[in-house]
């Protein structure tokens, strides 16, 4: 249990005070964890990784058909506190790094627009392909989870857009998606970014991050 003392210094202080705080606390730190990778058995909101079946139950609705593109980014190490303030600095800053992306996406999830980031990491991950059976095979995929009008993870894009990739759609690339991307990563920007640096995920994260680098 030696993640339990870095994360009980994760909560903003005003949290720890009456049970509807404990509770937002609780929920807080539960998201924190999951974007970070740490184990949650000590949790008071969340039973963590001793209760397998609503963990599966919790993810599933969500998950995406990559198979390549994991629900999480592999990113075990806590973000440095000067990684932390650099987020709130640039949009660009919070999407290029892993942890970021991590505490971004858990809170998009909260908002129910997850998809928007699970579309943008598609696209990457698109654009690493190198054979064309693959290629063709994930953009196939990407169409159907994201663009597709029948998806329940459909991205919101404009008529122009949807036009482009219906025509590349008829000889697909890595760069089949790239002006939906782009327009989702501009939404994201304006639209869910601003909130994100006034969430509680956000500055729970900045708290501590500050707190571990006055004591070491």
């Amino acid at each position: 249990m030696a993640n339990s003392g870095l994360l009980f210094h994760l909560l903003p202080t005003s949290f720890t005070l009456g049970f509807q705080g404990r509770i937002q606390a609780g929920e807080t730190l539960c998201l924190l964890a999951q974007a970070l990778h740490l184990c949650l058995c000590f949790c008071p909101v969340c039973s963590g990784c001793e209760n397998e079946e609503r963990e599966r139950a919790w993810r599933a609705p969500r998950d995406t058909r990559l198979e390549t593109i994991p629900n999480c980014e592999t990113c075990s190490i806590k973000p440095t506190a000067d990684e932390v303030q650099g987020w709130a600095q640039s949009f660009d800053k919070l999407m290029k790094n892993p942890a970021g992306r991590n505490v971004f996406r858990e809170f998009l999830r909260t908002e129910y627009s997850e998809e928007n980031m699970l579309f943008w990491l598609a696209c990457e991950e698109l654009k690493n392909e190198c054979k064309k059976h693959s290629i063709e095979e994930k953009a196939r995929v990407i169409y159907e989870d994201y663009i597709s009008i029948l998806s329940p993870k459909e991205v919101s894009l404009d008529s122009r857009v949807r036009e482009v990739i219906n025509r590349k759609m008829q000889e697909p690339s890595p760069h089949t998606f790239d002006d939906a991307q782009l327009q989702i990563y501009t939404l994201m920007h304006r639209d869910s970014y601003p909130r994100f640096l006034n969430s509680a995920i956000y500055k729970a994260l900045q708290q501590s991050v500050s707190r571990s680098s006055s004591e070491s």
